[in-house]
């Protein structure tokens, strides 16, 4: 049996089994936190210039835009899915080093908008998107993490099975749109080794390109079924040829959805160990940014690797910067929107304290990557004091988890400045009851 067929019978046993209550409680918590990821995103480019290329696709379909306008299906899904990634803030799946919100949760919208389907359904949808994708981004593993830009490619096949669930699709239909599906996987990681608007456009054009391949497959299009295990396929094109053979042992058992992160800076993941062990000296030994000689931090390679501007000046640069998140976080004391500010780009104290920080590679911190993600911050004072503190985790992983309240406030810090404190607070109430809600109460902005 293919990796395809595999994920195709578990849809249709997904179709009948009654999902606990627990699997819905996190289900929920990650259409709340793609939402506080997609307000802020709205206007962050490339989108008003991706509204302004999809005007003729707009105030037609039946699916629904934040903003109220209708467009179809695949245009909503792409506007959404880029949106829900352009500020940086949608959450992860850290085994697959892969952000699964944006394009599966963007995806699941549009289609369950588009057929009126109950609040249940939807968060049926989002569910075996996150179970199948996450599963494809754990077997791809850190080989195809090297090039890959995860979201964009593993996204699409949590696009395409959250919308084929919805559409009713299950055994070979199913399988077909995850083999089309893997034929519109891409995004490349050097996309974001440049200041570049590209990067978000991954998450939208993987929420199109599932969504569309749920469709075509709804309409008897195939694909083929051995296009992630064979010879020239998935795995080995743009992995290692990674053993597929087990990739389906823990479906309906473990579910994946209950162990997201949720984060709890805005930036770029990989930096936030790095922030949080920071601020965890400063508050320890209660220290100043003025009380600063040296920072160090150590941690793992991907997060060199990305997060590697050193003199960013652009936002863009600036969220995937080490030096500028973490002399931020002892300046300012969080890393928030506002760090991105020209004015905090420009912020003299800011750059004097990024001076001050230098960071490496930690052999053994490295090696526990994708499955832990540490930093090891040293700070030298001034007047000669060394304090050293090990972040095994980052606050919102799943060892230290965001709870409700902390979510339920981070998404109103995030939404309420777009939609206002009243909407903000409506959609809130709308997403914590959606098993309850029929047709499209609770599905629109």
């Amino acid at each position: 049996m293919h990796a395809t067929e595999t994920f195709a019978r578990y849809a249709t046993e997904f179709r009948q089994a009654r999902l606990d209550d627990e699997v819905l409680h996190h289900a929920k918590r990650a259409v709340i936190d793609w939402h506080a990821a997609l307000f802020p995103g709205l206007d962050v480019a490339p989108m008003p210039q991706l509204r302004a290329l999809l005007a003729d696709d707009l105030g037609r379909g039946r699916a629904r835009l934040p903003d109220g306008r209708l467009a179809p299906a695949r245009a909503a899904a792409l506007l959404n899915g880029t949106a829900a990634h352009a500020a940086e803030v949608d959450d992860s799946f850290r085994d697959a080093m892969y952000h699964p919100g944006a394009a599966t949760v963007a995806a699941a919208l549009a289609i369950a908008q588009e057929r009126g389907a109950s609040g249940l359904d939807f968060l049926r949808g989002v569910v075996l998107g996150y179970e199948v994708s996450t599963r494809i981004g754990v077997t791809m593993g850190r080989a195809h993490y090297r090039h890959w830009h995860n979201t964009g490619t593993v996204g699409t096949f949590g696009a395409a099975a959250s919308a084929a669930g919805l559409l009713g699709l299950h055994g070979a239909p199913f399988a077909h749109a995850l083999a089309t599906a893997a034929t519109f996987a891409a995004g490349l990681q050097q996309a974001f080794r440049m200041d570049s608007m590209s990067k978000p456009l991954h998450a939208g054009r993987a929420a199109e390109g599932g969504v569309l391949a749920a469709q075509l497959a709804a309409q008897g299009v195939t694909g083929s079924l051995d296009v992630l295990d064979g010879e020239a396929g998935f795995g080995r094109a743009m992995s290692d040829g990674p053993d597929w053979s087990a990739v389906g042992d823990t479906l309906g058992r473990d579910f994946h959805i209950k162990r997201l992160t949720f984060k709890n800076h805005i930036g770029c993941g990989h930096t936030f160990a790095a922030i949080d062990g920071a601020l965890e000296l400063a508050r320890r030994h209660g220290l100043r940014a003025a009380d600063i000689r040296r920072v160090h931090v150590a941690t793992y390679g991907p997060a060199l690797d990305i997060a590697c501007y050193e003199d960013p000046r652009t936002e863009n640069e600036a969220r995937f910067s080490m030096r500028f998140v973490v002399a931020t976080a002892l300046v300012h004391g969080s890393v928030r929107l506002a760090a991105y500010t020209p004015e905090r780009l420009a912020d003299a104290d800011v750059r004097a304290m990024m001076a001050r920080i230098t960071a490496v590679v930690d052999p053994e911190i490295d090696a526990a990557f994708p499955g832990r993600r540490s930093a090891r911050v040293e700070i030298e004072t001034n007047d000669g004091q060394r304090h050293a503190w090990l972040q095994p985790d980052r606050k919102g992983d799943p060892e230290l988890p965001l709870s409700d309240a902390e979510l339920d406030d981070k998404f109103l810090e995030l939404a309420a400045p777009v939609i206002g404190a009243e909407r903000a607070q409506a959609l809130l109430r709308n997403i914590w009851s959606l098993d309850k809600a029929d047709g499209r109460q609770g599905l629109t902005a």
